[in-house]
């Protein structure tokens, strides 16, 4: 399965914000810090979540990023979508008329792959934000 940092990172920041944004915006440093992930990095990743209408920034000071939606409402699938992160588990187009293999067949095991793909997908779709937070305020 491929998913890049990008994808991972984007639910990392957004379970981070959903665990610490109980009143007040928190700034991209602050979760720079708690996570490990440059700020860079996050600046880019939260352009997109942004343009995506999943989180909205506050400007000023006490400034910072809020989630534009409930943890409750926000799938797992709507941050990779918004960060344009395809999780595939098969490196071939479905709609090629070239299998995966370089021939106009598809290999041998490629249906396998693609009922992983959709039972992968299925799952972060089904997943919810809130759903890591519990998880992890469960360890605290």
């Amino acid at each position: 399965m491929k998913l890049t940092t990008k994808g991972r990172y984007a639910v990392m920041a957004l379970a981070d914000l959903a665990n610490f944004n109980k009143a007040n915006p928190v700034p991209l440093r602050d979760i720079s810090f708690r996570q490990g992930i440059s700020l860079f990095y996050l600046e880019q990743i939260f352009l997109k979540l942004k343009k995506h209408n999943i989180v909205r920034s506050i400007r000023g000071s006490g400034g910072g990023y809020i989630l534009f939606k409930n943890a409750d409402e926000l799938k797992l699938s709507e941050i990779f979508f918004a960060v344009d992160e395809k999780v595939k588990t098969i490196n071939c187009n479905k709609d090629s008329k070239k299998g995966c293999n370089g021939k106009l067949s598809k290999c041998i095991t490629h249906n396998l792959w693609d009922e992983l793909d959709l039972h992968i997908n299925s799952f972060f779709e089904n997943k919810k934000l809130s759903e890591l937070t519990k998880t992890q305020n469960k360890k605290l």
